[in-house]
């Protein structure tokens, strides 16, 4: 076989044509086969037909370093990757690097693993008359060496396209107007050099949405260098172009998809591996996404929710109609410099599917792990899969384990947290104080708002401090508000209950010789989340972050820099658990410390698909009837936990 394939690569050279298949990679193969690591018939089963073995293992060197497909059962290209950070941000592919130095390095190899598969497929029908579309690619170039990648994406499409480009100067538009008008597949050109202003949806929106309307397909995409971390690389951008624009086989499945299905409005490939497993959370964005739900009347309530991570994408027009037709100009969007996320422009990606869904249209995906179309939209928290055995095999293999402590060690009879403060009101009820319970709550709430703003939103705040402020408006003695203030307290520890996996495993990962920390925003004293801990049964000796008495917060980052600062005097390796996707894991990640986000309680609940039954106002009815189901459901902050 492998002297057929070398004299085939010489008769190529004979008659003037480039032969491919170098001896290196020939001797790679020959490898890969030997060793069971590269199975022809497996990979062609899941990943399409080939003209021969060697060319469906060339597929797999072309993909394997960016994305989640394996070359066989015996080799898991996303864990090998995962495992070795420093081959994946060198650019390798997995089983390369593995053959060439991994194995004699002795780095860990598995077996395929099954992460995720979806649970319904949309197979396309055979037919020709998908090819009668009309197709608009809208592409962004920021970077010139995006001109040549995207036009080597497209030179082999399945359809002839008309091709809108967006440029950041005249010398790039001449030189992509160029490359792009060379191209068989494209029929006509229109290019702009855009202002630096709204990124890569801000010239789709100005220069281009009127006649993107007439178009019955849109393919978005733009260039992309850098992964959320801030590291430059290119892996999440082949990604999106392999399943976006380059791969044929899947974007003819695509155009035939949304052909034979009405219903089919907006597609995008499952998001990047690579990607943080809380990348589908609204995170800081709802407030400014408030707009969308003004004017498409967007329900935001979850705080999980399914879009194109990344901004790029595939849709039927009519299904972001709206959006499309509204008249915007580059000022209608934020200047530049803009954060790593929190902004205009990070809502309206995450406010795309909900539009598309809105306005009565299904969102699509391709897996490429299992090479299969799906609506299902389970895979946004695949990664929220781990039993607590792996959870603490995961953990051990650091010395300082910290974890936040409410909806991560601690959990709450009834889950609500203001119920406490909902309990002592119905005490101000009965004795006239005030009117209502949510009247109370609101003061309550006011009063701490105030504490704040007298400390000018430095430090934090303690319980006493805000019930001395509510002092002021019910004439109450400090001694008086300080009683109610432990009344509050004693409320809360009355329902406190232990989530009982997680303080097995702290206590556990302790006896193993770890080093515990515990780490919480909260306006208790350190006293109180003290006799919380005792109540739960954490007999772990630990190192308490109280952010009232230390005047630091996680949701500011002053805790993170903190934390940051005595680890610098430490060599020990460090990871923090908890649930709060911007406080535990966003912020403390952004300043490169190991974070593992997990499930709170309610968003377990709603990413299992029960309804949004804890919403609005406090409901005590509501309080009584489900929050022991939120609680005990969401005990364990994984799925998976039997």
């Amino acid at each position: 076989m492998i002297k057929r394939i070398v004299r085939a690569a010489k008769r190529r050279a004979r008659v003037g044509l480039k032969a491919v298949r170098k001896p290196n990679t020939i001797k790679m193969y020959k490898q890969a086969v030997d060793e069971g690591l590269f199975d022809a018939e497996y990979y062609q089963q899941k990943y399409g037909k080939f003209v021969s073995d060697y060319a469906a293992f060339q597929d797999y060197l072309a993909k394997s370093s960016f994305a989640n497909v394996n070359p066989s059962s015996k080799f898991d290209t996303e864990q090998y990757l995962r495992t070795n950070v420093d081959v994946y941000h060198a650019g390798s592919g997995a089983l390369q690097h593995y053959l060439a130095q991994g194995k004699t390095e002795d780095r860990a190899i598995s077996n395929a693993i099954e992460r995720w598969h979806p649970k319904n497929v949309l197979l396309p029908e055979i037919g020709d008359s998908w090819k009668n579309q009309k197709v608009a690619l809208c592409l962004h170039i920021f970077y010139d060496d995006f001109i040549d990648r995207f036009a080597t994406c497209i030179a082999d499409f399945p359809v002839d396209v008309d091709v809108f480009l967006a440029v950041k100067d005249s010398a790039m538009e001449v030189r992509a107007k160029s490359v792009f008008c060379k191209l068989t597949t494209v029929k006509q050109v229109k290019t702009c050099v855009a202002a630096n202003q709204g990124r890569n949806f801000g010239p789709m929106l100005v220069e281009f949405s009127d006649e993107l309307l007439n178009y019955d397909l849109v393919a978005h995409a733009h260039s992309k260098k850098s992964l959320y971390s801030g590291r430059e690389q290119f892996q999440w951008s082949d990604y999106l172009n392999q399943f976006l624009l380059k791969d044929r086989h899947v974007v003819a499945n695509v155009l035939r998809l949304f052909e034979q299905n009405e219903d089919l409005g907006i597609y995008y490939p499952t998001s990047f591996w690579m990607m943080p497993s809380w990348v589908h959370n609204w995170t800081c964005n709802k407030g400014f996404a408030q707009p969308f739900v003004d004017e498409w009347e967007l329900d935001i309530s979850d705080n999980f929710l399914v879009y194109p991570v990344g901004g790029m994408f595939w849709a039927k027009p009519k299904a972001l109609k709206q959006w499309l037709e509204k008249s915007y100009q580059y000022d209608n969007f934020p200047e530049e410099p803009l954060p790593a996320d929190g902004s205009y422009l990070h809502a309206m990606e995450r406010a795309l599917g909900l539009l598309a869904e809105k306005n009565g249209y299904k969102q699509f995906f391709y897996y490429p792990e299992s090479s299969e179309f799906t609506t299902d939209k389970s895979f946004i928290f695949n990664h929220y899969h781990k039993n607590a055995f792996d959870l603490g095999g995961t953990l051990s293999n650091f010395d300082i384990v910290s974890f936040d402590v409410f909806d991560t060690l601690l959990r709450r009879k009834y889950f609500e947290p203001d119920y406490a403060k909902f309990l002592l009101a119905k005490e101000f009820v009965s004795t006239g104080l005030v009117s209502h319970e949510h009247e109370f709550i609101e003061k309550r709430n006011q009063a701490e708002f105030a504490v704040r703003q007298t400390k000018n939103f430095q430090g934090d705040v303690s319980i006493y401090e805000t019930y001395q402020e509510l002092a002021k408006q019910f004439n109450w003695t400090p001694e008086q508000a300080n009683s109610y203030a432990d009344e509050e307290f004693e409320y809360d520890l009355l329902m406190t209950k232990p989530k009982d996996e997680m303080v097995d495993l702290a206590n556990e990962l302790a006896h193993m010789g770890k080093e515990i920390w515990l780490i919480t925003d909260i306006y208790y004293t350190a006293k109180q989340v003290e006799l919380m801990l005792k109540k739960i049964g954490l007999v772990a000796p630990y190192k308490l972050f109280v952010s009232s008495e230390l005047g630091l917060r996680k949701d500011n980052t002053t805790m993170w820099h903190h934390v940051n600062g005595l680890l610098s005097r430490s060599e020990k390796s460090f990871i923090h658990v908890g649930d709060n996707v911007r406080s535990d894991a966003q912020l403390c990640g952004d300043l490169g410390l190991t974070t593992m986000h997990i499930l709170n309680p309610y968003d377990k609940w709603r990413l299992a698909g029960f309804d949004n039954v804890l919403t609005g106002p406090l409901d005590e009815k509501n309080i009584l009837k489900w929050g022991p189901l939120v609680n005990n459901f969401g005990r364990y902050p994984f799925f998976g936990e039997q």
